[in-house]
């Protein structure tokens, strides 16, 4: 998913800033985008007054260090600290990125590669730019990279928020503030759906290379195991890649149409949402229509409603938790915590986007019934399993 235009300027503003200079090849390169569009956006600050080019090169109209003129001071500056790649938390930097603005707070973002413990580096280059507080969501691929990350963390000196991350509880940097959804009222919300509308065996596909993925499918197995409509559910991985840390059983690493066929499912939950666009067109060539023989539940809702058909999906609220991140982190830098220095953990509620990929496993009518409020109609047909 593409990030907004007004991010990645913010983005080129804040490197050249920092270096003074830059080239336009390497700016590409560090922004993950083509040569056109830095060009392009390149022109645009250019217009505005905000940046000077050169051939190849683009320089900051005000010395490194230097605020430009009504902007914020360089020490008022905040260092957000993400996974590169990442499209699910876009919308989360851009409500991280509005609060810090408004309260007159530089944003220097900063993506981490995908490499086990590339957050650190990037976070002491932060401070020694003398960063006052950071909003943090490292990669944590597994269990033991996240574990890996606990003694720095904890040795934090200055404000810091984590945005969807929670240390497990005893650990060394479980006393930072942190803001996540509350991914098991997501899990509650796909399996409750599937179950009103009459389906007995689910099968659940998820990741389980991020610290949401874990939660999913410890919230998964304690929803569907103690439900008492759920028949019959077991665990397949979502894609080939996802699984990190192993071994898994048979059912999970078994291709999603034979497993359906086996545990007779007639409903899967599918995480990420990118995974079950994918998932739905491997079941199409397979023969598996989507609802009519199987209904499908996304789990994220990045690009769920843009499929065919459209995804009902578990909506975390991802650009609330960027506006709550900061307005916390903006109140530790200004010492007005209401909680005496108590530490905070927020959880926000997903909501449930219901679109045309589920439906009534009992209802005969082929016509969809429109639902209030949602991206398009709940599409309630009869199904049936191979």
């Amino acid at each position: 998913m593409r990030e907004p235009v007004d991010l990645r300027r913010q983005r080129i503003l804040a490197a050249v800033q920092a270096r003074g200079t830059a080239r336009v090849r390497d700016l590409a390169a560090e922004l993950q985008v083509s040569v056109v569009t830095v060009r392009r956006d390149v022109e645009e600050l250019t217009r505005e007054g905000r940046l000077l080019r050169g051939h190849g090169v683009v320089r900051s109209p005000v010395p490194v260090g230097e605020a430009p003129e009504g902007g914020p001071p360089d020490g008022d500056r905040v260092a957000v600290v993400v996974p590169a790649r990442h499209s699910y938390l876009t919308e989360t930097l851009h409500g991280a990125r509005t609060v810090l603005e408004e309260a007159g707070l530089r944003f220097a973002l900063h993506l981490a590669p995908q490499a086990d413990g590339a957050e650190r580096p990037l976070v002491e280059r932060a401070l020694e730019d003398g960063a006052r507080g950071l909003l943090l969501a490292p990669r944590w691929r597994s269990l033991a990279a996240e574990e890996a990350d606990y003694a720095w963390l904890a040795a934090l000196e200055v404000p810091t928020v984590l945005m969807e991350r929670r240390p497990r509880p005893g650990s060394a940097p479980h006393a930072l503030d942190s803001v996540c959804s509350d991914h098991g009222y997501g899990a509650h919300l796909a399996v409750e759906h599937l179950v009103g509308l009459g389906h007995r065996r689910i099968v659940f596909a998820t990741r389980d290379d991020s610290p949401t993925a874990r939660s999913l499918r410890a919230a998964f197995a304690r929803i569907a195991g103690a439900h008492p409509l759920v028949e019959e559910w077991t665990w397949a991985l979502s894609a080939p890649e996802s699984g990190q840390e192993g071994p898994y059983s048979a059912d999970e690493t078994a291709e999603l149409p034979a497993l359906l066929r086996k545990v007779g499912a007639t409903a899967v939950v599918l995480h990420g949402d990118v995974d079950a666009v994918m998932i739905v067109q491997r079941l199409a060539a397979e023969g598996v229509r989507v609802p009519e023989d199987c209904s499908v539940v996304a789990y994220d809702d990045v690009v769920a409603g843009l499929a065919t058909p459209p995804l009902t999906a578990v909506a975390p609220p991802k650009g609330e938790i960027g506006r709550v991140a900061a307005d916390l982190l903006l109140q530790r830098l200004q010492g007005l915590s209401g909680t005496g220095g108590a530490v905070r953990r927020v959880e926000l509620l997903p909501r449930l986007m219901v679109r045309g990929s589920t439906r009534r496993i009992d209802d005969p009518d082929d016509d969809p019934g429109g639902a209030p409020g949602n991206d398009s109609g709940n599409d309630l047909s009869n199904a049936s399993t191979e």
